[in-house]
């Protein structure tokens, strides 16, 4: 059985005017899942709870989707976790197993047909739910065979969710159980995925073979526990146990949790969850995300050091790198921009005066601490420019004496296909800059005074995770998994890697 609500139209979030950041959007951390597996507990209110903790991995829909046993409801809608459920739509939702997701688009657009969980019937009548988060690289391949099946319309575009819910629950007949579907699906499934499922009875969790994005065991009373972040576990009360292992399967049900291996262990962890992605309050390979990001900081200050009054950061993804950076240089901390903590995706759309204001719907300086001042300003990351251009347009106009930008990540030069939504390569600020001296064109490109990215080897070295054991393909261009066919980033990618190619070996032949 599955609740069909209604749902709002896709939003035109535009902003244009003097401190344009249209086309500029924060690196994306496309997906969130959560389940929880607790007889006697309000599993759909604690699942609520675990969205609300993973609302910065998703903010375009959010879904959850609760089994008794007998049938399985599903409710979910576009917008904020907060803008879809209440009193009522809770308490609607009864039974012993629940998985939640919270949704920005990869494979498949952002509109209500895909927003999760996906919800299949098996020819044996059992109701399967599935959530996932990251992005497939066989997609096409898997559809294509889900089309072959019946399954799926190619036309209409289906999520790689979508097809991976189609495929397990079309596997799912006596004598094979759902978790005889996974054991034969997964292992033919090649990409970053993070997926929990349930049949109404049994909550499951599947972790890729690479462990691209992070995946957590909790133990709650007599229930347990899935999240894609430690911090859900920690906002329902739940102790952390393990992570997910790489290639694992988890099955959690009156007997308890068992696991499965449908693949050995691969470690390419993204660093971007270090970097930004992950929330700092949680822990990812033992290592909290948090110090990660001011060690980050105290590194980009011994690498690039500059003369300045004060360390701001911009709020929030910078403030951890920001007080790294001023630990090391021993150069004031200060807050000098607010951040509007309301502002998010939402329904409404602002006035023609007000979208004019352009990022001070998000920022706005505090005169008073920036005035006369040379700052130092901390970010995580540049992807296309347009909002650090913004930025320091507002703080000069501001009376900054002089704006030095440090970026707590190095640059951004390829897309990820494993699940954020970077721009396309002939987008991003690193590669539409000549590059005779690339990072001296940014500079000027933003209007900064100078202009330093921390080096890819002490972003690994602040993570304490080995090199071999992560992905850093969005800033050094190898894809540890592969590139997805059909796909016209992947093509563009191969095009301009092959023409370096060419380059490199015409110059060592002269």
């Amino acid at each position: 059985m599955v609740a069909v609500v209604a749902h709002a139209e896709c939003p035109d979030t535009a902003v244009t005017g003097p401190y344009d950041d249209r086309g500029e959007t924060d690196p994306r951390e496309e997906c969130g899942v959560f389940g929880v597996w607790a007889p006697g507990e309000d599993v759909a209110k604690l699942t609520y709870y675990g969205l609300y903790a993973l609302q910065h991995r998703g903010q375009e829909a959010a879904g959850i989707a609760v089994g008794d046993g007998d049938q399985t409801v599903v409710f979910k809608d576009l917008g904020l976790v907060s803008q879809i459920f209440d009193e009522k739509s809770l308490n609607a939702l009864k039974g012993h197993v629940a998985l939640g997701h919270t949704r920005y688009s990869t494979a498949g657009g952002a509109c209500w047909e895909n927003a999760q969980p996906m919800f299949r019937m098996a020819p044996d009548g059992t109701d399967i739910a599935l959530g996932h988060n990251g992005n497939l690289v066989n997609y096409l391949e898997l559809m294509h065979e889900a089309a072959e099946k019946g399954l799926v319309d190619p036309h209409s575009q289906p999520s790689d969710s979508d097809v991976m819910c189609a495929l397990l629950a079309h596997d799912t007949r006596e004598p094979r159980t759902v978790e005889d579907a996974a054991m034969d699906l997964f292992p033919r499934v090649n990409g970053a995925f993070c997926v929990t499922f349930t049949d109404g009875s049994t909550l499951y969790a599947v972790r890729d073979p690479h462990g691209v994005r992070p995946l957590c065991l909790g133990r709650l009373g007599a229930g347990w526990v899935v999240a894609s972040e430690t911090c859900a576990l920690d906002i329902v009360g739940a102790e952390f146990v393990r992570e997910i292992e790489p290639g694992e399967l988890v099955a959690i049900d009156a007997d308890g949790v068992r696991s499965r291996r449908f693949a050995g262990t691969r470690h390419k962890g993204c660093v971007f969850e270090y970097v930004y992605l992950a929330r700092p309050d949680s822990v990812i390979r033992g290592r909290s995300v948090n110090a990660t990001r001011v060690e980050i900081g105290r590194l980009l200050a011994a690498e690039a050091p500059a003369d300045g009054d004060l360390v701001i950061p911009v709020p929030e993804s910078g403030t951890p790198a920001a007080v790294g950076f001023a630990q090391a240089s021993r150069i004031p901390f200060a807050q000098g921009l607010m951040k509007n903590a309301y502002v998010g995706r939402t329904f409404i759309q602002p006035s023609q005066t007000i979208r004019q204001l352009g990022i001070r719907l998000k920022l706005n300086p505090l005169r008073e601490v920036i005035e006369g001042r040379r700052l130092i300003v901390v970010d995580d990351s540049i992807v296309r420019g347009n909002t650090q251009r913004a930025l320091i347009r507002m703080l000069r106009d501001a009376g900054a004496a002089e704006v030095h930008v440090r970026i707590a990540s190095p640059p951004v030069k390829w897309p990820c296909f494993y699940g954020i939504d970077f721009a396309s390569p002939d987008e991003l600020i690193a590669n539409t800059v000549a590059q005779d001296d690339a990072v001296a064109r940014v500079c000027e490109d933003i209007g900064a005074d100078s202009l330093a990215y921390v080096s890819v080897d002490a972003m690994v070295r602040a993570s304490r995770q080995p090199r071999s054991d992560l992905c850093c393909a969005c800033f050094d261009g190898v894809y540890p998994l592969g590139m997805p066919a059909g796909n016209p980033n992947a093509e563009r990618v191969r095009e301009m890697q092959d023409a370096a190619e060419t380059t490199d070996r015409t110059y060592e032949g002269v």
